[in-house]
């Protein structure tokens, strides 16, 4: 189904990373319902190898990784979004202020996508994380900005940077956002909510920005691919990360706040180094 005597991946291997990609399907949508993410930072590792043992260009292998984690986190954002909004608790005026300002950000990283080489993608997904884990794990309530949110102009530019990392990342924002939130007083769970109503336009917006962005270099993607989104993978991955992700965010309104940050400040630190060893 995706080409293997193109790729050199005999029945079984592609069976064990079809596995594979479903495993990371139910880690992704425990993600995205207990932190309002998307389950990019869990998707992009597992695809990355995928793509690698199928042989996919280095050139293109991290973009298509971004783009088909866009794409598989619709849904995802879109289950997330109606379970915490069933609790009442996000903050609407930020997601109506920070939508169009965000998907600005997101065109702006499709545009990066069509020309820059892949480990600005490894470079920039090592680096966000790496800060947002730094923030959740060592800086607790000491870390803070202001106890309320700041003006109209800033919250617009803060908009633009959760979109544009958020391309950047192969995630819906959730990362970057509940940064922002918390850094401004408040609490872990309304951020998470928050985040999760702000990634379905990013996730929208970026799977379309990707397709057209990778369409010039259709020639070196594997078979079953639109642009820098991969067919199999969204429907491989896709409905079981949105199933489960009613269920992570049943169980994140039942964690307490400081233990939701170490978990999730010591899943980013993962995926950062995971991507620092690639670039060495």
């Amino acid at each position: 189904m995706f080409g293997v005597p193109t790729f050199g991946v005999s029945p079984g291997e592609l069976a064990v990373l079809a596995a594979a990609i479903a495993g990371g399907g139910v880690l992704t949508g425990l993600l995205a319902g207990l932190f309002g993410i998307g389950g990019g930072g869990v998707i992009v590792p597992v695809l990355y190898e995928v793509f690698r043992a199928l042989g996919v260009s280095e050139d293109v292998r991290m973009q298509l990784c971004v783009g088909t984690s866009l794409a598989i986190i619709v849904p995802t954002t879109f289950r997330s979004y109606f379970a915490h909004r069933a609790k009442g608790i996000g903050l609407d005026d930020v997601v109506r202020l920070w939508t169009i300002p965000a998907i600005v950000g997101v065109v702006t990283g499709a545009g990066i996508a069509a020309v820059a080489p892949g480990a600005v993608f490894k470079a920039a997904f090592a680096l966000i994380a790496g800060l947002i884990a730094t923030k959740l794990l060592f800086g607790q309530d000491r870390w803070q900005l202001g106890e309320s949110l700041p003006g109209r102009k800033l919250m617009l530019f803060y908009g633009y940077l959760v979109g544009l990392s958020s391309s950047l990342m192969g995630v819906s924002g959730g990362s970057t956002s509940n940064m922002i939130l918390t850094l401004y007083g408040k609490s872990i769970h309304s951020a998470v909510a928050t985040s999760a109503g702000l990634g379905v336009p990013i996730a929208v917006a970026g799977t379309i920005g990707f397709m057209l962005a990778g369409l010039p270099h259709q020639d070196l993607m594997p078979p079953l691919c639109i642009g820098y989104v991969s067919v199999l993978g969204f429907v491989l991955m896709a409905p079981i990360s949105s199933f489960v992700a009613g269920y992570g965010a049943r169980l994140a309104h039942a964690t307490p706040r400081r233990r939701l940050e170490v978990i999730f400040g010591l899943f980013l630190a993962t995926m950062s180094v995971r991507f620092i060893v690639s670039l060495v």
